[in-house]
């Protein structure tokens, strides 16, 4: 449900099937290098040492579901942040490389700061003695450290070069979804002429 819903909203959103898929793979990248995360450490036991905590042999049951819900979330935010961004750069006519150039460029800083933020603040449920918050803030931490590295900075910039007018591809057939501006064009006005000045005839 969680999937299709944001298919379908970034479908709607950004006019593009492309775009659509691509957030929703991505997303799944994220999620999915957590769980792989969460694997090494506490079923395989990598760094128990380190994180001080015993062997437990397996995940706690409902925080694969629970990690996934707020991961897609965060994940969904921070791409529909940049992808906005690019929207709006080839709205106002430049190339998709370009655009993606501008997009990553005007967006780098906020958000590898809120991500940064946010692996700190998840690193530290990892610093207790409860071995539930052990395992969400290390899968916290490590997806969104991931994703605001490898998947933000790297992977989608790199695919939607490699695609280039092919993001924005949309059937005929979904011709019909309404345009929403992704930003709103903004034109230098002229200032006023001062009206010609009164000169009295002789």
């Amino acid at each position: 449900f969680v999937l299709i819903f944001a298919f379908i909203l970034l479908l709607v959103s950004f006019r593009s099937i492309v775009i659509a898929a691509k957030a929703v793979i991505l997303n799944l990248l994220s999620v999915a290098a957590a769980y792989g995360v969460l694997v090494l450490v506490f079923q395989h036991g990598w760094g128990k040492g380190l994180l001080g905590f015993d062997y437990t042999g397996g995940i706690t049951s409902f925080l694969p579901i629970f990690l996934f819900v707020i991961l897609f979330g965060l994940s969904m935010d921070y791409h529909v942040f940049i992808i906005s961004r690019i929207r709006e750069a080839r709205d106002r006519g430049l190339s998709t490389q370009e655009a993606v150039a501008h997009g990553i460029k005007t967006t780098a800083g906020v958000v590898t700061s809120a991500a940064l933020v946010m692996v700190c603040v998840f690193a530290v449920f990892a610093t207790g003695s409860i071995i539930v918050l052990q395992q969400l803030g290390i899968g916290l931490a490590a997806a969104v450290l991931i994703d605001a590295t490898i998947i933000r900075a790297v992977l989608l910039p790199a695919s939607m070069k490699l695609l280039g007018d092919r993001n924005w591809y949309l059937p005929r057939w979904l011709e019909w979804l309404p345009r929403l501006d992704h930003g709103e064009t903004v034109e230098r006005q002229k200032p006023p002429t001062a009206p010609p000045a009164f000169e009295p005839t002789a």
